[in-house]
């Protein structure tokens, strides 16, 4: 067996019964986003950044004379949590297992508009097998739809954010980090989503620090929630950019500290929500931000004192997931050492 490496997708040539075929392999980071919030949607530059951990992507055929096309999904332990089979004329369900209907009909909807984007896709007469595996758990919301999505559109030769455009809601930074190899600064532009690679790997950057806080939110209700309400001003815009690259030239962890509360009094003020700190971690020695969408997921909290205290402290107060910075973003030294795209954080 012969393997061709292009970019994230990996390509191995078997032969079976005399016939060569293609085994395909494809691979999407997870993201975080640290600036801009909500206002992204608007226009505002966001500073976006690929996690180590993402989801792979693996394809396999075999002739058929009735194809269809199964999928099996694994979490971070290898558990199976989703399996289904679809048919492929409009893929529709033929079974499912471990598979809530709506995981299984979303899957459907991605299949559908891939199908309309590329009208040759899964079009041969060859069964189809699929299995996805996150690299990290599926309820820390670091990404497990828009790798999904990113890998997919890979295969389907597709562009990534016509999917994403086309059957979910959102502004397309997650699918930019999912094909970066470092930190990105993100514009959804009238003309579609713009972004540049940018150097994103402060000094101070062991005394920045993920924390879960075990109430995943659905990404789409804040948006529609989000959206509901008044346009942010194009005062108020500018000032998160302005924000966004500050962050990108602080120097030191108080420097960084400033920006980041500047940045939560801008999102508290418009979106009338508490900040995370002032609701939760008020006698924190330090300051934290909320990531994404507010009220769950993760926090970055930046601090001057040492790990145990922080790791202590929120433990303390039930948080028992907290991730040094190093440990959960790419960098480019990170990416010239990972040969296998399948780290797993635990």
């Amino acid at each position: 067996m012969s393997s061709v490496q292009t970019n994230s997708t990996f390509f191995d040539l078997s032969i079976k019964d005399g016939v060569k075929s293609f085994d395909q392999n494809y691979f999407g980071h997870g993201k975080v986003l640290l600036s801009g919030e909500y206002f992204v949607l608007n226009g505002a530059d966001a500073l976006a950044l690929p996690t180590q951990a993402g989801q792979s992507l693996s394809v396999k055929y075999e002739q058929s004379f009735d194809p269809s096309l199964s999928w099996s999904a694994y979490d971070s332990n290898g558990e199976l949590w989703f399996e289904a089979s679809y048919e492929f004329w409009n893929f529709n369900i033929i079974s499912k297992k471990h598979a809530s209907d709506e995981k299984a009909l979303f899957l459907q909807s991605l299949l559908r508009q891939a199908r309309k984007q590329n009208k040759h896709f899964l079009r041969d007469d060859v069964n189809v097998h699929v299995e996805t595996k996150l690299g990290f758990p599926r309820d820390w919301g670091l990404g497990s739809s828009s790798s999904l999505i990113y890998n997919l559109a890979q295969w389907a030769y597709i562009s990534p954010f016509e999917l994403l455009f086309k059957t979910t809601q959102g502004s397309g930074y997650d699918v930019a980090c999912a094909q970066s190899n470092g930190s990105i600064l993100y514009n959804l532009g009238e003309s579609g989503p713009l972004w540049s690679p940018v150097l994103f790997d402060p000094s101070f950057k062991k005394q920045l620090y993920f924390i879960y806080l075990g109430k995943k939110q659905n990404t789409q209700d804040e948006i529609t929630n989000y959206q509901s309400i008044p346009s942010p001003s194009s005062s108020q815009i500018d000032e998160i950019s302005l924000l966004t690259r500050m962050m990108l030239t602080s120097t030191t962890v108080e420097d960084f500290s400033k920006v980041l509360s500047e940045h939560e009094e801008i999102i508290s003020s418009f979106t009338n929500k508490t900040k995370v700190q002032d609701k939760f971690f008020s006698d924190f020695s330090g300051t934290i931000k909320s990531l994404g969408a507010w009220g769950g997921d993760f926090i970055l909290a930046a601090s001057s004192r040492e790990k145990s205290y922080v790791k202590t402290y929120f433990q303390e107060k039930g948080f028992e997931v907290v991730i040094p910075y190093h440990k959960i973003i790419l960098t480019e030294s990170e990416t010239e050492r990972r040969e296998n795209d399948d780290r797993v954080i635990h």
